[in-house]
């Protein structure tokens, strides 16, 4: 039989602000993220802003004498897990710490320490190659990082599937739970790449909202006038536990982990199929693992980036999975507060939707003064709303073709 897996804690850290609180505050109060960027000279760069953490103080969670062996995205990584540790109140001993994993992912890893240290080789020569160089940027370092912090000894992985990534490691513990492999993962995305090549690199794809004179109203999913995302930073980290061992220590689950789907457009190295075909699959994926009925799904929290393709992509999806119900779904992008956390996109939107769940709160979607042609869907604009939400469901799509969906139910 398989076994129930919920939620026990939340750990965010975003352009809203460092702590599930103040994210969770700037996105009922309609607040941006966005502003004009400040790690690095951006004026020569077509895009100048981002959704940066402007008030991140790492030596609030790394040492000084580790804090050269992590790049950014691990200190995210930590920071957001010790947030959710904290939440949940779950302890790691020597009767629990095999049982207790890391899922924890990255789209990119440290782009800014790959940075630094490429302009080292290259002025100063092979000798100036910090030797923490491979150890503070790997991908699944961040996972590493925070099971040493935390002793957690059991399935440690790390997702690397674009903006999909934090998703995937959510429902991967979710299911490594529920098949028994172990009894609570702390799990999600964290990313960092607010960088010279990070921003340029999305911008010569063309793929980046130009909208320098107003920074905030840049992510605008589903608006007519939509030119592109906004690329974020920070981190989502979940607790995710066996109902019963959670049930029995007196924790307090946010909601129900019921549904996992993962596929793959196989269709183009970064556009979506302009159907949703692909995005659609994994819905239905995740509504059969669920055994639950699509009139009975609520609320969507979207991937909504801001993008043409995308965005009318996803609409066409949810037509295609829910048909005549989709008019009576409420779906909202909180990236239109947040930007694109691109690999921590997914473990940051779970984290968002575990809350309105217990909260029974949606987040509203920003900037949408116009709906785009076919965004006809109810879009939750501008303002947060008060609801009676009994299943939800979130999705995340990335480069590759690389797609997800999980669905939460209220406890």
């Amino acid at each position: 039989m398989k076994r129930r897996v919920v939620i026990t804690g939340v750990g965010l850290v975003s352009p809203l602000g460092v702590g599930t609180d103040a994210t969770w505050r700037g996105l009922l109060d309609g607040r941006s993220g966005i502003a004009p960027i400040q790690l690095f000279d951006a004026s020569e760069f077509p895009t100048r802003f981002a959704g940066e953490v402007s008030d991140f103080e790492p030596l609030d969670y790394v040492s000084k004498k580790d804090l050269k062996k992590v790049d950014r995205f691990v200190q995210f990584g930590i920071a957001a897990s010790q947030f959710a540790m904290e939440d949940s109140g779950l302890e790691i001993d020597a009767s629990n710490a095999e049982r207790v994993g890391v899922m924890l992912g990255s789209g990119i890893g440290g782009l800014a320490t790959m940075e630094v240290t490429h302009t080292a080789l290259m002025t100063r020569g092979p000798k100036r190659i910090s030797p923490f160089f491979i150890p503070a940027q790997i991908v699944n370092m961040a996972a590493g990082q925070v099971s040493i912090r935390w002793g957690a000894q059991g399935p440690n992985g790390t997702p690397c599937t674009a903006c999909t990534t934090g998703l995937h490691a959510v429902g991967d513990a979710f299911r490594l739970i529920r098949e028994g492999y172990a009894d609570a993962m702390i799990s999600g995305g964290t990313e960092a790449v607010v960088t010279q090549l990070g921003v340029g690199g999305f911008a010569s794809m063309k793929a980046l909202s130009k909208r320098n004179d107003d920074p905030q109203a840049a992510s605008r999913p589903w608006d007519r006038d939509r030119d592109g995302f906004v690329v974020g930073e920070g981190a989502g980290v979940l607790i995710l536990e066996e109902y019963e061992n959670a049930k029995a220590r007196g924790a307090e689950p946010y909601a129900e982990i019921v549904g996992y789907g993962m596929g793959a457009d196989a269709y183009h190295i970064s556009a979506p199929h302009p159907e949703g075909v692909g995005a659609a699959r994994v819905m239905e994926i995740a509504l059969k693992d669920a055994e639950v009925n699509r009139e009975q799904i609520g609320y969507i929290n979207a991937h909504g980036t801001s993008t043409q393709l995308g965005d009318a992509a996803e609409v066409k999806a949810i037509h295609r999975v829910f048909g005549d119900h989709a008019k009576r779904l409420a779906v909202s992008s909180t990236k239109s507060s947040t930007g694109h956390l691109l690999g921590a996109a997914g473990g940051l939107e779970s984290g968002i939707l575990a809350l309105a769940m217990r909260h029974q709160v949606l987040p509203p979607t920003l900037n949408l003064d116009n709906p785009g042609e076919g965004c006809d869907l109810d879009f939750v604009p501008k303002v947060a709303r008060e609801v009676d939400l009994e299943y939800s469901l979130t999705n995340s799509f990335g480069f590759g073709g690389t797609n997800g969906a999980l669905i939460f139910r209220r406890i």
